[in-house]
């Protein structure tokens, strides 16, 4: 290996060295495995509606399910492989939200419920939390102002 690198020598040792994308497949992948956790969501509603739930209910209810649904599947390792396998597919929908509070929970729950579960619970989620509800707050504002 050469000790003197010109940038264009560097970027074609790393093109080289680098494995290549497989860009086409993992959208594929995320687009299939998202699909099929809204199809999951979406027999959850029509099963609600046809059990005679009304409408403003419906939608509390399905994302109560999906986010046990996430949870439990995170406890039982099982969605920790279907990211493995689907990428972003698995964390965009509600079940992602679900896998990134339970996730950093079970890895810290040797060091107890406090100082463990407790504190590490939301160190994904908590930032996305946060700078949801601050969000929240300046557009409420705004729109106070607007009106």
């Amino acid at each position: 290996m050469q000790k003197n690198f010109t940038k264009e020598d560097y970027r074609k040792y790393v093109e080289q060295i680098s494995p290549k994308s497989k860009v086409l497949r993992n959208v594929v992948r995320a687009f299939i495995i998202g699909g099929l956790i809204c199809i999951v969501g979406q027999f959850i509603t029509n099963l609600l509606t046809a059990l005679g739930l009304k409408k403003d209910e419906l939608s509390s209810i399905t994302t109560i399910i999906m986010i046990f649904l996430g949870a439990i599947l995170t406890g039982l390792n099982i969605y920790d492989e279907l990211g493995r396998y689907a990428g972003a597919g698995s964390i965009v929908p509600i079940t992602g939200f679900a896998n990134s509070i339970v996730s950093p929970a079970m890895e810290f729950k040797s060091e107890g419920y406090v100082t463990g579960v407790g504190a590490k619970m939301f160190v994904i989620a908590g930032p996305v939390i946060v700078y949801g509800v601050a969000a929240s707050v300046v557009v409420g504002i705004l729109y106070y102002l607007i009106k």
